[in-house]
Formats: C-alpha cells, sequence, structure tokens
C-alpha cells in the first residue's frame, strides 16, 4: 500500500501508486462507488472516510433508528456547521453527516425521485445522458422495492424501498392526509410512479424501524470482503495531489499520501467543494488570498442549492395526538402560483419532529414547508487552508421576491389544512407562527425568523457546458481541465431537485459508476511525482 508522510515543504517524492481509484467519502454517492466499481477485479478501490465506518449491524441506535433525524447533532457523527448569520444575527444549523453512509444515515430516509421536469431542465443546461428516460433505469436499478408495477420499479437494487401506506401512519398524518383530500387534493399512492401532484405516504428506504443507509446496503459485509476494496474510517481528506494537471493522489489532513490513477471526489457539496479548493480548483478570488496556487480557475461553491423549510408549528390535547410515528411519513406535492404546469414546487409534510416543551399542553405535531424549487443561490467558501476548519456557508434564502412569495403560498396552504376536518379537531392552537401573524409581512417576517434548511444542498461543483458560468465537472462528473479527477455527489448536480435529493444522489452514482468502469484509459505509470 502506497502511503507516506509527505514533509509539505520537500518538493517531489518518487513513489508508486497503489490503487487504481481512491474515492474520498464513503456517503450515499461514495459507498455506490465502492461497491460498482470494486465489482471489477482488474481495478484496485480506496475508500477513504473522515467519519466512523461501521459494520452493517453495528450502527448505533441515533444513527440506525428512523425515528432520529440528524443523529440529533451529534459531534461524533455531524460536523456541526451553521450558516452565516443574517442581519440579525439568525444562523441556521446545517445538519450533515461525518459517518459511512453519509447522509442517508441520517435523513428521513424520504426515498422520492427527481420528477421528469426536473431533468428537463437539467438537458436545456446542455446536459447529455441526464434526461429522465435515461436515468429512470438507474433508478429503478438502485431499488428493492415492495411494489410490483415494473414500469417503474427495480427488484434486485440494493437499497430496500418500501412504500407507506395508511395505516402506517399516526393519527395525526391520517387526519392530515384526509384534510389535504377535502381540500381537493388526489391521494397518491406511489409518488416513483405516473403522478405527484396530490397527498400521499412517502415510500422509504426503512426496514422494520431501521434507516438502512449506504453503508449498510451497499457495502454490506459480503461486499467488504472484495480484496480490491480497502476502506479506511477516520481518515480526513485535505488535498488532491498532482503531477502538473493530472490528479494522483490524496493528501489526508495528518500528512499521509495516498497514490491512484484516478481520484473521485465524494465528500457531499461541502466537502468535496472544501478539498477543490484546498487543492487549487476554485474561484480565484477565494483562493489567492489564502496563498493557495490556481491550478484550474472554476466557480467551485458559487452557486449552491438548497431547500428553504419552515416549521408551521400546533398545540394538541396530549390525549388525542395518539403514536408519533412515523417521525415523518405523508406529504402534500402541490404548486404554487408562480410554478409551471409541469412544475411542483412546494412541500408540505405532517410530522412529529416536535419539542414537546414547546407546547403549553406538553404535545404538538409539526407541519413542515418547504420551497424546493428555489431560484436563490447560495455559496460555500473555504477561509484557511486548515482542513479541519469548518466553510463558510451563506445559504442566501430567499434572496429573490419570488422565492418568497412561493413560501409564503406554502405557508398559506399549511395553515388552511389545519384548520381543515379531521386535522382541526386534533388541534388546540397554533404556535408558529402564531394566529395574529395574518398580514403577508407579518408571516413573512414570521418565516425569516426562524427559516430552517431541509438539508437538501447541492451545485458546489455542477455539471454544465464547459465554460458555462456555473459549470465545474462534465455530463461523467470529470473535473474541467484536470485529469484523473471526478467529483461524483450532490455537489454535481447542477439544478434543483424537487424533492430530497438523496435517491437521486445514490442514482447518479450508479450512473457514473457504469461510466468509470466502462472508460478504460486508465493510465498505469511506473512512477510519479508527488507534488506536495
Amino acid at each position: 500500500m502506497a502511503t507516506k508522510k509527505v514533509d509539505q515543504e520537500a518538493g517531489t517524492q518518487h513513489i508508486p501508486p497503489a490503487y487504481t481509484h481512491i474515492i474520498v467519502g464513503g456517503g450515499s454517492a461514495g459507498a455506490v462507488l465502492a461497491n460498482r466499481l470494486s465489482e471489477d477485479p482488474s481495478l484496485s478501490i480506496l475508500l477513504l472516510e473522515a467519519g466512523e465506518t461501521f459494520e452493517e449491524d453495528k450502527y448505533p441506535e441515533v444513527l440506525a433508528n428512523s425515528q432520529i433525524l440528524g443523529a440529533n447533532g451529534d459531534s461524533r457523527y455531524d460536523w456541526g456547521y451553521r450558516s452565516v448569520p443574517d442581519d440579525t444575527g439568525y444562523s441556521i444549523q446545517i445538519a450533515r453527516a461525518k459517518v459511512l453512509g453519509g447522509c442517508s444515515a441520517v435523513n428521513g430516509a424520504v426515498a422520492v425521485r427527481g420528477i421528469p421536469n426536473d431533468f428537463k431542465r437539467w438537458t436545456e443546461l446542455g446536459l447529455s445522458g441526464w434526461s429522465f428516460e435515461q436515468v429512470l433505469p438507474y433508478y429503478k436499478k438502485l431499488e428493492r422495492s415492495d411494489l410490483d408495477d415494473d414500469r417503474w420499479h427495480g427488484r434486485d437494487g440494493y437499497l430496500p424501498v418500501n412504500q407507506l401506506t395508511r395505516d402506517d401512519l399516526s393519527p395525526m398524518q391520517t387526519a392530515f392526509m384526509d384534510a389535504a383530500k377535502a381540500m381537493g387534493f388526489d391521494e397518491i399512492a406511489d409518488f416513483n410512479g405516473e403522478r405527484q401532484y396530490g397527498v400521499g405516504a412517502y415510500p422509504a428506504n426503512i426496514v422494520a424501524g431501521i434507516r438502512m443507509n449506504t453503508g449498510m446496503t451497499y457495502l454490506k459485509a459480503s461486499v467488504r470482503q472484495r480484496t480490491n476494496l480497502t476502506i479506511f474510517g477516520h481518515v480526513l481528506a485535505d488535498r488532491v495531489l498532482f503531477e502538473g494537471k493530472t490528479a494522483i493522489g490524496v493528501l489526508t489532513a495528518d500528512g499521509r499520501a495516498f497514490l491512484a490513477t484516478q481520484i473521485i471526489l465524494s465528500a457531499g457539496t461541502y466537502g468535496s467543494a472544501g478539498i477543490l479548493q484546498r487543492s487549487g480548483i476554485g474561484p480565484s478570488d477565494v483562493l489567492e488570498p489564502l496563498g493557495i496556487p490556481v491550478i484550474a480557475d472554476l466557480p467551485v461553491g458559487k452557486n449552491i442549492l438548497d431547500h428553504p423549510f419552515y416549521f408551521n408549528t400546533y398545540s394538541v390535547d396530549p390525549e388525542k395526538i395518539g403514536r408519533l410515528s412515523p417521525v415523518t411519513g405523508v406529504n402534500v406535492w402541490t404548486r404554487s402560483s408562480y410554478a409551471g404546469p409541469e412544475e411542483l414546487d412546494i412541500h408540505i409534510t405532517a410530522g412529529h419532529l416536535f419539542d414537546p416543551a414547546q407546547s403549553p399542553t406538553g404535545a404538538g405535531y409539526v407541519i413542515g414547508v418547504a420551497l424546493t424549487n428555489p431560484s436563490s443561490r447560495g455559496t460555500v467558501r473555504i477561509s484557511s487552508k486548515n482542513a479541519v476548519i469548518p466553510p463558510v456557508i451563506d445559504l442566501n434564502f430567499l434572496a429573490t421576491e419570488e422565492d418568497e412569495q412561493r413560501l409564503l403560498q406554502g405557508v398559506k396552504l399549511s395553515r388552511q389544512l389545519a384548520r381543515t376536518a379531521p386535522l382541526n379537531g386534533l388541534t388546540i392552537d397554533e404556535l408558529a407562527p402564531g394566529p395574529t401573524r395574518t398580514a403577508d409581512e407579518l408571516l413573512l417576517t414570521a418565516i425569516r425568523q426562524t427559516l430552517n434548511s431541509y438539508n437538501h444542498v447541492i451545485a458546489s461543483a455542477p455539471m454544465g457546458v464547459e465554460g458555462s458560468d456555473a459549470a465545474v465537472v462534465d455530463s461523467t462528473g470529470a473535473v474541467y481541465g484536470i485529469q484523473g479527477l471526478r467529483v461524483v455527489d450532490a455537489s454535481i448536480l447542477p439544478d434543483f431537485v424537487s424533492t430530497g435529493p438523496n435517491v437521486t444522489v445514490i442514482m447518479a452514482a450508479e450512473k457514473l459508476a457504469d461510466i468509470i468502469k466502462a472508460d478504460k484509459q486508465i493510465e498505469n505509470p511506473d512512477k510519479l511525482n508527488i507534488t506536495a
């Protein structure tokens, strides 16, 4: 194994490569790539994960229990990021996982795909190979579905996807569904089928209450036993090593060098952006003040997208609320007046992610409202060469009036749902924003004061046409102007997905794994120069 402590001032050293591919990050994409690439015995794969690498049946309760989201902020498994404060000093907590399985180990385990209109917009950006018809086979490939419709579902994938039904929902969630139907929304039996506009229970990658993350499913014991796959945990990647403009390895924060002929960054939207920028790939106005030589002046971190999310909360009679699981399970997927006929820009979910101390009755529920098609874009940048220093994240939510108005319409609809039978029969009072907040300006102020992230951030290194304003990688994840370096994770999604992106990230990794395996242009030089 070619790993060596590198003297940062020592110039170059000659070390032979030990691997064909190094994957940095074992999350929703990295775990998929490690599995699929190691299927080819001619390849030698190293997976570097910054967090713990639990065996498939050894994940702790805080990660495995599908009722617990974001690992409850446990610093062992969460990076602890926050957004930059706004003018009032308000900062948003940003949940990002640090464990094998990545955010699939801490999220709501909702397994909903992007809709055809999402991929239509991608192709309008000039991307080839990413139409809905072209990605559907990979959505099907990843899943082991309990539904029988072969037009839309797969049977043999690594990720179990089980469709929740009305019987699986809590009493509050069934009341929410019935209220939505009373308001004219159709019930959707399968959001991953032909129709999405309406109300329905989620499909979820949950089995017997266990959140089935990609570390469990794609890297189960039989996969980890492959002799051409090596997995190291607790390894924080600092930057990519180069010979000229060819990537040849990875330098870790503790000074070790791992060499390969192909480097793949799968460290997530924030993690991959940081590695790229520390490596000299990014905007010159970010890198030069830090003394980082610019290898490729690309807009890394300039155009991130996330879904703004607002909690509309209610107190209830504790004798009426009933069972508090699943924590999330039902959704109204709809459109604002600003949306086109093929667009779905509002998520309204009913759930139990509620602190009882917030309610005078000691019980309550939450209706979460998300804008899923925002136009406001944020930024992420490093502030130091030190890989341990957190990135500077500006989500820039609701920067456009249209985003404000779309989300405002969603919140108004959520309040209407709460006032509609049978859901209104459970409710005692509105806690947030509160019943006196009726005028639009008052309501928008309340929204801004407690706005959250849906934790669906993408696009720090987006796919696109070379030379376009946002593009960092091509349609295969290859970094423009660099040889031997790809990014494969949520970073490369070029525009919003109208739902949580996790299953789309897994799909993209499945698709690009096929492309990477088909690429036989892998060089095997006798020796490489490490430029430290």
